[in-house]
């Protein structure tokens, strides 16, 4: 058996920059605060009938500064086992590549996943789904849910059966801010660990999704990113 001694190759992390530059789709993030800091873009895309990819969704991840005066307070960890913190305190057998390690190294800190999703409105003969923003704010809120809150409110079960899933039951007209003009939006007020909040703006659905408890650490407000130069 042959040991490598170089580090494996690693594929590039997606930016929100290179999701924006590819996909000509200006991305919505929280409006600057100190207690948000954005570090990551997961996304969704489809090919539909041969045609060129097309973005479905981007969805902003960031570390969450429930002391940003003091980055070092120890409320600002994130929930880690004894085995998880021995694990990235362990010096690892190769360098990652700066993007893996940076990943890494926020595992330490408190996240608010996927917080933030911005939803493209394509044509009607683009070949994809497109949902209107009641279904895209349910699928956001019960996709964190499912993935932020599987021992409360999953069976354990794949797939996951949900208890209480969110319901349009639960949806409220809402005025949400997005650069800095309040819009017409919803708001899924009546859901016991998470709050979600959403609005269409021109092109695009904005969705937000934050843990009910770290709500008075964050402002529900949004504004578009700066294109890339």
């Amino acid at each position: 058996m042959r040991i490598h001694d170089e580090p494996f190759d690693f594929p590039e992390l997606p930016t929100a920059d290179g999701v924006t530059a590819r996909f000509g789709v200006d991305l919505l993030t929280f409006a600057p605060q100190p207690s948000v800091e954005e570090w990551g873009v997961s996304t969704g895309t489809q090919i539909p009938d041969g045609r060129p990819e097309v973005l479905v969704e981007a969805s902003l991840m960031y570390t969450l500064w429930r002391e940003p005066a003091d980055r070092d307070d120890p409320r600002n960890r994130g929930t880690l086992t004894d085995a998880e913190t021995a694990a990235l305190d362990e010096p690892l057998p190769h360098p990652l590549p700066p993007a893996f390690e940076e990943v890494r190294q926020r595992m330490r800190w408190a996240t608010l996943w996927e917080a933030v999703r911005t939803t493209p409105v394509h044509p009607a003969d683009a070949g994809v789904h497109m949902p209107e923003l009641p279904e895209a704010l349910l699928h956001h809120a019960a996709h964190i849910v499912v993935n932020g809150f599987r021992a409360e409110r999953t069976d354990g079960t794949f797939p996951p059966v949900v208890s209480s899933p969110p319901g349009a039951d639960g949806l409220e007209p809402a005025s949400i801010e997005v650069d800095g003009v309040l819009v017409d939006g919803l708001r899924l007020a009546d859901d016991p660990d998470v709050v979600a909040v959403g609005a269409r703006v021109g092109d695009r659905i904005v969705t937000a999704v934050v843990p009910r408890a770290e709500l008075a650490h964050v402002r529900l407000a949004f504004v578009t990113r700066p294109r890339p130069a």
